[in-house]
């Protein structure tokens, strides 16, 4: 799940095949010791006949289960699997495959731990497995930096019932621990640094050690994933869609996504969490991407039942966790147990935030533009991390729709409260331009509620006309009616002009993509993720 810096389906592990074994022969029967005094008769109590006029009971056949049986059997899956003989083996050999490092070694003076469980997720740039024909479709060339570019910080709640993912921008001003260099062996006092410069001097470790000190979160796991396992992660569960209101293009990654939704391979979701020359947002724009992307493959992980099937849970887990590198104490032992109590986790149970910003282009000699933290906002922000609170506003219960379930809403890019719209009807028919305008109204349209008839009457195709200064507004509002024509109108103002064609069908619901809210600007995950 951790999102490089800047593949193919990897075969998947297989359980081996059991031997068909062969009925077990008897030992042979000791001889019977002739015992000194006569065994007691055995008493059996007189078997009972059902009253007269009842149906006896039909005893079971051996291939008929209760059906309470099976679900006890999915409810346990998981932990069959890592208490079973068979469970046991397939644990050993996932817990080969994973890359050790140390990041705790020697650190003293730690902050106090909390409630719940802190995870710090690292993604590198590391390439070293990627093939020349992966590196040259998803352009993953140049040498890497050996630096993290993505940093999230994950707390899962002691009940195991929600995770916080809040982003640490990779250029965020940090002072650096005093400590010595890994590659030249020089002792650095604590200066000032961008945050994704701890990696490139002391690796996981000193990694560990600023996040904290900025924080004052202690850590409990580390986990690092690069170019590879990450492409591996999203092959393994089947892909993951995404769903973007606006056309996606970087050149600098290959990124080439038209409006609508995608199914998204290893490579492809790669290119869309590296890709930061999408719109003016730059990286801040690319973490918020980022943790679109995370809920989308908590979703696609969860509803494909990768944490409810041992054998699917084992592909999975086979297949990525050869190329991370975690602590020595985040196994495959304490990913079962995360399984097991995770097993009706879904995207609404995470929840997503960036560390406030105060200062988005702070400048600081020798290093250049940082970003800069609101120290104020930040530090609430921790603190309700390490009270184990949620970062989300509480939201009312949805109430259960009357009648036919609706279609879902498609996005567009500015939201239908932003546009204002007059209908008219370009149509005989009666009536019409009332009920487009309520159905755009209905939708969040901001409508003048007063249709009119059109000048034309017999318009066989809707038109929607516009001002090019409003082509996105326009576009939401072709969204809402299917099949409708675009045409631009020099000087028409903000004002969208929609005259009905007898091709009119129905008023598409359409919403905008949901903005950070809540005193942390926090989203959830069933927010961003596809409808």
């Amino acid at each position: 799940m951790g999102l490089p810096c800047d593949g193919p389906l990897a075969p998947q592990r297989c359980l081996p095949c059991t031997p068909e074994v062969s009925p077990p022969v008897p030992p042979p029967q000791r001889p019977q010791r002739p015992s000194q005094r006569p065994p007691h008769p055995r008493t059996t109590p007189p078997r009972r006949r059902p009253p007269q006029g009842t149906r006896p009971v039909r005893p079971r056949k051996q291939d008929e289960r209760p059906r309470w049986g099976m679900r006890v059997a999915t409810g346990l899956s998981v932990l069959v699997l890592g208490a079973g003989g068979i469970g046991h083996a397939v644990v050993s050999s996932l817990e080969g495959g994973i890359g050790r490092v140390d990041p705790f070694r020697d650190m003293k003076n730690r902050p106090e731990g909390g409630h719940g469980t802190n995870l710090l997720l690292v993604g590198t740039d590391g390439r070293d497995t990627i093939t020349k024909a992966e590196k040259q479709k998803y352009k993953l060339g140049g040498a890497p930096c050996h630096c993290t570019d993505t940093i999230m910080l994950v707390h899962l709640s002691a009940d195991r019932q929600r995770a916080s993912v809040v982003s640490l921008p990779r250029d965020s001003y940090a002072e650096m621990p005093a400590h010595t260099d890994r590659t030249t062996g020089k002792h650095h006092a604590s200066h000032p640094v961008k945050l994704n410069a701890a990696y490139a001097e002391g690796g996981p470790t000193l990694t560990v050690r600023t996040v904290e000190n900025m924080t004052k979160i202690k850590i409990d796991h580390y986990l690092e994933v690069d170019f590879t396992s990450f492409m591996k992660t999203v092959d393994a569960v089947g892909g993951v869609k995404i769903c973007t209101a606006r056309p996606m293009k970087d050149s600098y990654t290959g990124l080439n996504l038209p409006a609508g939704t995608h199914e998204l391979d290893g490579g492809q979701a790669l290119q869309y969490v590296r890709s930061r020359h999408v719109d003016v947002a730059s990286d801040l724009g690319r973490m918020e991407r980022q943790q679109k992307f995370m809920a989308a493959l908590i979703k696609q992980a969860t509803s494909s039942g990768v944490l409810l099937n041992p054998v699917k849970f084992q592909q999975v887990s086979g297949s990525v966790l050869g190329s991370v590198r975690a602590d020595k104490g985040f196994g495959t032992e304490q990913m079962l147990a995360l399984g097991k109590a995770m097993k009706d986790f879904g995207p609404a149970s995470s929840e997503f935030a960036s560390v406030p910003i105060g200062n988005p282009s702070f400048p600081v000699k020798g290093i250049g533009s940082t970003v800069q933290w609101d120290a104020k906002k930040a530090k609430k922000l921790f603190q309700a991390l390490r009270e184990d609170k949620p970062l989300a506003p509480a939201k009312p219960k949805p109430k259960p729709a009357a009648g036919p379930q609706q279609p879902p809403a498609k996005l567009v890019d500015v939201a239908p409260k932003d546009v204002k719209v007059q209908v008219y009807n370009g149509t005989p028919k009666d009536g019409l331009g009332r009920t487009v305008d309520e159905g755009l109204r209905a939708t969040g349209f901001t409508t003048t509620e007063a249709p009119l008839n059109g000048e034309v009457r017999e318009l066989k195709r809707t038109l929607v006309e516009y001002d090019p200064r409003w082509d996105r507004s326009a576009k939401s509002v072709a969204t809402a009616l299917p099949g409708s024509e675009l045409k631009a109108v020099k000087g028409q103002g903000p004002q969208m002009k929609v005259t009905v064609g007898a091709d009119f069908t129905k008023v598409q619901r359409v919403k905008a993509e949901p903005r950070q809210t809540g005193e942390f600007s926090t989203v959830t995950g069933d927010e961003v993720v596809c409808p």
